[in-house]
């Protein structure tokens, strides 16, 4: 099993959801963080001030799949992602070596 773990713009994430549904993949965790790379930030002009900010607001969505799934899920998640300019995100996969079900304390196995 792998972690699929995705940095994106907020306004992809409903595209990611659908692409990632139509792959069966409906396990998944999405959280709002902060950080920047390239991009390092913008400045912004707020009640007449310029303003540096240096840490973007951006999208996580982290979903874990079979190893055999890795490579369609992260090729989806280009195609729904990408808009071609700075800031489009990162995709990290990371082995996962094991699963509990909490409810019932199983082992799952992809």
């Amino acid at each position: 099993m792998k972690l699929v773990k995705t940095i994106l713009r907020p306004n992809k994430v409903e595209d990611v959801k659908n692409v990632l549904s139509a792959l069966h993949v409906f396990g998944l965790t999405v959280t709002e963080v902060r950080g920047h790379g390239k991009q390092k930030g913008r400045t912004v002009m707020y009640r007449g001030h310029e303003y540096s900010v240096d840490v973007l607001t951006k999208m996580e969505v982290e979903v874990v799949v079979s190893d055999e799934m890795v490579d369609p899920v992260v090729a989806a998640i280009i195609a729904a992602a990408r808009t071609g300019e700075v800031g489009d995100g990162r995709i990290f996969v990371v082995p996962v070596e094991e699963s509990y079900r909490i409810r019932t304390g199983d082992l799952l196995r992809d």
